[in-house]
C-alpha cells in the first residue's frame, strides 16, 4: 500500500507539472518540484536529527518505569480493554504499557512525548509479530488509535488563533474535542469491522462508556471557565500529569531499589539508532509529499471540491479550509501551514478560519505516523492500516465541518 501511494504521489506530480508547462506555459513548476524535492530531504534528515535527543529522553524515562514496575500497574487498569482488543498480545506485555502512555501524551497533546513512546510501543509489538516485515493486528489497532487520538489539550491551535488576532483563541476546544471523538470512535469501528472485534462486549462498553464521560465532563467544566483560564490551565494540567507520572516512575525505582540512572541510560541508547533508522522513511514519504504540493496538484483538488460545491448548491464556506483537510492526513506542518495561510487570508475568527482549526485538531497526520511507526520496526506490508486511518481522517473531517456549522454557521 505504501507503495503504491507513494508512486501515485509522484506520478500525480508529474503529470500535473507536465500539463502546466505545456498548456499553461508556467516555466518555473519543475523548478519548484525540484526544488521542494531537495528542501524536504533536507527537512526530513533535520526532523529526524531533532528526535534523537527527544527519542533518548522519553526511551530513558520509560525504562525507568518499566523496571519500577510502574508501568505495569499503570496499564492493569487497561489490560482488560486491550486484552479484548488486541486478543494477540499478552496480559502484562510491556507494549501495553507504552501503548497507554502514548495515548495519554496524544491526549493531553503532547506531540514530542507521543512520537518516541509511539515507537516504543511499536517495537514492543513487533516482538510479538511472527512476519516482521507484515503489520499484525494489534500493530494496526494501535496506529488507528494514534493517528485518530482524542486530543484533550490543544495548546499548539490555540496559540496560533491568539497570535493571528482571534477574539477568543479557545472558542473552537469543544468543536475539536468532539470532532477528535468522533475520528477515534469511527476508526476503532473501521479496525472493529475488518478485525472481527467484538465491540458489544460487556467491557468494552464499560470502558467506552467511561470514557464518553470523562470526555463528556471535560467539555462541562472548561465550557464554564473564561478564556483565558482556560488555556492556562489546559496547559498547566497538561504539563503537571506528564512530569507526576516521571516522578511516580523514579519513586517507584527508589521503592524497588533501581538504580534509576543506569535505567535511564540503558534506555536513552536506543534513541540514537531509533532515530537514524527512520531517516529513510521520512525522506520517502516528505519528499513525495512535497512533489504533491509544489506541482500544483493539492490545490487543483481544491478547486474541483469547490466547482462541485457550488454544482450542488451547497455553502461553500468550508471548501477555504479543504487544503487543510487534504493535506492533515499526510503533513502535520503542512496542514498547520494551511491553517495559518487560512486565518491570515479569512481571518482567524472568520468560518473557514475557526473551520481549519477544529479540522487540525480532529485527526493526527495518518501517513506520516504511518511512515515513523511502521518504519521504525522495517514493516513494508502494513495491510488495512492505511485505509482503515483514512476513514477515521474522513470522519474527522466530516465531524469537524459539521460541527463548526452548528457552533459557527
Amino acid at each position: 500500500m505504501l507503495n503504491i501511494i507513494w508512486i501515485c504521489f509522484f506520478l500525480a506530480a508529474f503529470f500535473t507539472a507536465l500539463f502546466k508547462l505545456v498548456f499553461l506555459d508556467d516555466q518555473q513548476v519543475f523548478a519548484q518540484i525540484m526544488e521542494a524535492m531537495f528542501s524536504l530531504s533536507k527537512s526530513a534528515f533535520e526532523i529526524s536529527l531533532g528526535l534523537t535527543g527527544v527519542l533518548a529522553l522519553w526511551l530513558g524515562i520509560m525504562r525507568i518505569g518499566e523496571k519500577s514496575g510502574f508501568i505495569l500497574l499503570l496499564t492493569q487498569s487497561l489490560t482488560p480493554l486491550f486484552s479484548r482488543l488486541m486478543p494477540d498480545v499478552p496480559k502484562g506485555h510491556p507494549a501495553l504499557g507504552a501503548i497507554v502512555m502514548n495515548i495519554s501524551a496524544n491526549a493531553l497533546g503532547l506531540d514530542n512525548a507521543a512520537t518516541p513512546l509511539g515507537i516504543k510501543a511499536m517495537k514492543e509489538l513487533q516482538t510479538l509479530n511472527p512476519n516482521p516485515d507484515t503489520a499484525t493486528n494489534a500493530q494496526i489497532l494501535f496506529l488507528v488509535i494514534n493517528t485518530s487520538g482524542v486530543t484533550l489539550f490543544p495548546i499548539t491551535i490555540f496559540t496560533y488563533r491568539a497570535q493571528l488576532g482571534a477574539a477568543n483563541p479557545t472558542d473552537v476546544f469543544i468543536p475539536i474535542l468532539i470532532a477528535t471523538y468522533i475520528s477515534t470512535l469511527v476508526g476503532l469501528l473501521a479496525v472493529a469491522f475488518v478485525q472481527k472485534i467484538n465491540l458489544l462486549d460487556k467491557v468494552v462498553m464499560a470502558y467506552l462508556g467511561g470514557f464518553t464521560l470523562v470526555v463528556g465532563g471535560l467539555l462541562v467544566y472548561f465550557s464554564s471557565l473564561p478564556q483565558q483560564q482556560m488555556l492556562q490551565q489546559s496547559a498547566a494540567i497538561s504539563n503537571i500529569i506528564l512530569f507526576s507520572l516521571i516522578i511516580s516512575f523514579i519513586f517507584g525505582a527508589i521503592y524497588k531499589g533501581i538504580n534509576a540512572y543506569d535505567a535511564f541510560i540503558e534506555g536513552a541508547k536506543e534513541g540514537f539508532q531509533t532515530a537514524i533508522l527512520i531517516i529513510p522513511y521520512l525522506v520517502a514519504m516528505l519528499v513525495a509529499i512535497g512533489v504533491f504540493r509544489a506541482s500544483g496538484a493539492l490545490e487543483i483538488l481544491a478547486d474541483l471540491a469547490r466547482t462541485l460545491v457550488h454544482y450542488f448548491g451547497i455553502d461553500d464556506r468550508f471548501v477555504d479550509a479543504l487544503p487543510t483537510a487534504l493535506m492533515k492526513p499526510f503533513s502535520g506542518s503542512g496542514a498547520r501551514a494551511m491553517m495559518i495561510d487560512t486565518m491570515k487570508t479569512h481571518g482567524a475568527d472568520s468560518f473557514s478560519g475557526r473551520l481549519a482549526s477544529v479540522v487540525q485538531g480532529s485527526t493526527e497526520t495518518t501517513f506520516y505516523v504511518l511512515a515513523i511507526y511502521f518504519g521504525s520496526v522495517g514493516i513494508k506490508r502494513i495491510r488495512h492500516a492505511a485505509a482503515c486511518g483514512i476513514i477515521a481522517d474522513f470522519a474527522g473531517i466530516i465531524a469537524a465541518i459539521f460541527v463548526t456549522y452548528w457552533f459557527f454557521g
